[in-house]
């Protein structure tokens, strides 16, 4: 009897040690992949290259498979969610009183902030596009639709969400990119003005 208690004990130790190496391991994956995320977050055009390439990687496989449609449709119903929150502002307007300038005599600059903003709207959109891909290894997944259907349902519901957007950009007057906005740093126009003023 005791020899069975001991060695069910034996079990639970051995069990509970090979549980903590399990969370050892995943901690310290989780930790190296932190650090990849955070080396890439100042290198935009590096990340929407990695983007790219996994979107093209997506295409070439579906393509060649010619099957996993109904995949690729929830995939782009989640992509035009996630470029919604990418356009919208992070206070809508419309619930909680104007807090973006109207006009342009308004005496404080108030910048967009996004719902969603550009790394967790890459990070999203990657990662969704990594698991479709692995979607695709499962024959379950492959349900057997009239792909044209489910294409011209997203592209018509794409322009209609887009256009609902772009009126709301219109009545609230917002731009959620930072195009043609003047920059002001030390080589610049404005920086050499502020230097011979300060050189008087």
């Amino acid at each position: 009897m005791d020899r069975g208690f001991s060695g069910a004990g034996m079990d639970e130790g051995g069990g509970s040690e090979g549980a903590n190496k399990l969370a050892a391991i995943q901690a310290q994956l989780n930790s190296r992949f932190q650090q990849v995320l955070d080396k890439l977050t100042p290198r935009t055009h590096v990340r929407w290259g990695i983007f790219a390439f996994v979107v093209l990687l997506y295409a070439l496989r579906v393509r060649l498979l010619e099957g996993f449609y109904i995949v690729t449709y929830g995939l782009g119903i989640y992509l035009l969610n996630r470029l919604i929150g990418f356009l919208s502002p992070m206070v809508d307007p419309e619930l909680e009183g104007p807090t973006l300038p109207s006009k342009s005599s308004d005496q404080e600059f108030k910048p967009f902030q996004r719902r969603l903003p550009e790394f967790k709207f890459w990070y999203s959109c990657t990662k969704a596009f990594v698991i479709a891909f692995c979607m695709t290894f499962f024959s379950v997944f492959d349900v057997p639709v009239f792909w044209p259907i489910l294409l011209i349902y997203w592209v018509m519901l794409f322009f209609i969400t887009m256009k609902r957007q772009i009126r709301h950009m219109i009545k609230h007057r917002y731009l959620p990119f930072s195009f043609g906005k003047q920059k002001y740093g030390s080589g610049g126009k404005a920086g050499g003005q502020s230097v011979s003023k300060d050189a008087k």
